[in-house]
């Protein structure tokens, strides 16, 4: 029995560990799973056809540097004919942020893939009861989808912006590519209201059940009761786990929301250089003083790091929501949970119901 249960595990591990390569290679374009860096980092020469003389090269080289000259127009910062910080942000977004946010996914999947094959499903130890009991009524369950799928429509349509280029023109052609960028684009600037507005109604709703309390630490020692079977620590409406997920997704989300929103608003949000200035009481030397520019540079490596980071942790709880707990799925697709169901993972929160005499519980379908 033992031998069997390796090989299935081990075959498992093989197939994840193919596809996966297969994932990285392609959101790659390398077989080394390495970002190709744009060809302006490499080449290195300077533009235009000059004397080469050395006053040449000195003018130049203060023209790549980023001085400022001086212009007539309203538009001062026509008179910085290089903004030499571009190369810098460049380079982090193809290369650190890209590999790095493509890691993250990937040990996520790899993470899930390995869980599933030691664990398994986590069952309802007791069985179905046949009795159900209200988890999420209508508006919670109305918040949660308008939330999730336009998350899951923003991370799709960001992720293609980030690593499409590399795979999709060689699978779609560059015509498809261009046309579902457009597209994606425009999806991406205007459903990202439809999420922010989620964001709001679910901390508005949600906030009063996610405040840290006793119960998280023993939920914490035994881990969920994940790794073992017949642990059910106790818990209120909400785990620590779930209450984790919460926070992430409203600072998470309200970060990924106010970066977002300067980046719609050229020039007109700066975020950073006042956020620096406060993070400088506490001993950080963070500069205060940023163009235009280099402020939306900033908002753009933000944005996107917190997006593979909010991507990353979604993955996890669509999982667990899912396949990964038997009956899970039932809380925000029918709003009602198996008694049993409800009793091991929340008895806290089935207690204090029943004592107030509000428990409403009828026969599943």
């Amino acid at each position: 029995m033992l031998g069997f249960k390796l090989r299935q595990l081990l075959a498992a591990l093989g197939v994840a560990g193919v596809l996966l390569y297969g994932l990285g290679a392609g959101l790659t374009g390398s077989l080394g799973l390495e970002v190709a860096p744009a060809a302006a980092q490499t080449g290195g020469n300077v533009p235009g056809n000059w004397s080469g003389n050395v006053s040449d090269a000195e003018f130049w080289r203060a023209v790549r540097k980023g001085v400022q000259g001086t212009v007539s127009i309203p538009d001062k910062k026509a008179a910085t004919l290089v903004q030499s910080d571009g190369d810098e942000f460049r380079a982090l977004r193809n290369g650190p942020l890209s590999q790095i946010g493509g890691w993250m996914l990937l040990a996520a999947v790899i993470v899930i893939s390995l869980f599933f094959a030691i664990r398994g499903r986590i069952r309802v130890e007791s069985g179905m009861s046949g009795q159900t009991i209200e988890r999420f009524n209508g508006l919670e369950r109305a918040i949660h989808w308008l939330t999730a799928s336009s998350f899951v429509v923003l991370a799709l349509t960001g992720l293609n912006v980030l690593y499409g280029k590399y795979f999709l023109p060689a699978l779609i052609g560059k015509s498809a590519f261009a046309t579902l960028t457009q597209f994606g684009k425009l999806a991406h600037n205007y459903i990202a209201f439809a999420f922010i507005l989620g964001l709001v109604l679910m901390f508005v709703v949600w906030v009063k059940d996610n405040i840290f309390d006793k119960y998280d630490m023993q939920w914490l020692a035994v881990a969920g009761g994940f790794f073992r079977k017949g642990s059910h620590p106790p818990s209120r409406r909400f785990n620590f786990g779930q209450k984790s997920i919460f926070w992430a997704v409203i600072l998470g989300g309200g970060s990924l929301a106010l970066s977002g929103l300067s980046l719609l608003s050229l020039f007109e949000i700066p975020l950073f250089a006042s956020t620096f200035s406060v993070l400088n009481i506490f001993g950080f030397d963070l500069p205060t003083t940023l163009t235009a520019l280099q402020e939306t540079q900033l908002a753009v490596l933000w944005h996107g790091f917190m997006a593979l980071i909010m991507t990353t942790i979604i993955i996890a709880h669509i999982y667990i929501g899912s396949l990964g707990m038997e009956g899970a799925i039932c809380a925000v697709s029918t709003g009602q949970v198996d008694l049993n169901w409800a009793r091991e993972n929340h008895n806290v929160w089935v207690e204090e119901i029943e004592s107030k005499g509000e428990a409403v519980t009828q026969p599943a379908e």
